[in-house]
C-alpha cells in the first residue's frame, strides 16, 4: 500500500521560503511521477510540479517557475518542493501524489494520480 506523507509547512512571510517534503513508502516508486499540487479554500486543486522518478524530469506551473525547485532522494524514498519567493497567493494546502505508470492523461490533471498524502498547510503573510 502506498503511503505519502508531507511535511515542511508553515507560516512564513511573503518573500521568505519553505521546504515541503514528501516521504514515499510502500513500493518502489521507478517509473513513477510525483507530483505537488494545491488547493486554497474555495478553489479547485491545482498542478504545482512534477518530477519522474527514475529520469529526473520536472514539470512546473507557470504560475512557480523560477520560484520552486522539485527535486527527489532516491535513497531517502522522498520528494522536494522548495519555495522561494512566496507570495500572499501562493498560500494553500499542499498534496504529494504518486501517478503510477502508463498513464495516458494530462499529468497537470490531478485526476491522472493514484495516490495522495494528506496535505500540508503553507500560509504566506503579507
Amino acid at each position: 500500500q502506498v503511503r505519502l506523507e508531507e511535511s515542511g509547512g508553515g507560516l512564513v512571510q511573503g518573500g521568505g521560503s519553505l521546504r515541503l517534503s514528501c516521504a514515499a513508502s510502500g513500493r518502489t516508486f521507478s517509473n513513477y511521477i510525483m507530483g505537488w499540487f494545491r488547493q486554497a479554500p474555495g478553489k479547485e486543486r491545482e498542478f504545482v510540479a512534477a518530477i519522474s522518478w527514475s529520469g529526473g524530469n520536472t514539470y512546473y506551473a507557470d504560475s512557480v517557475k523560477g520560484r520552486f525547485t522539485i527535486s527527489r532522494d532516491g535513497a531517502r524514498n522522498t520528494v522536494y518542493l522548495q519555495m522561494s519567493g512566496l507570495k500572499p497567493e501562493d498560500a494553500a494546502v499542499y498534496y504529494c501524489a504518486a501517478r503510477k505508470p502508463p498513464s495516458f492523461s494530462s499529468m497537470y490533471n490531478p485526476g491522472s494520480y493514484d495516490d495522495w498524502g494528506q496535505g500540508t498547510q503553507v500560509t504566506v503573510s503579507s
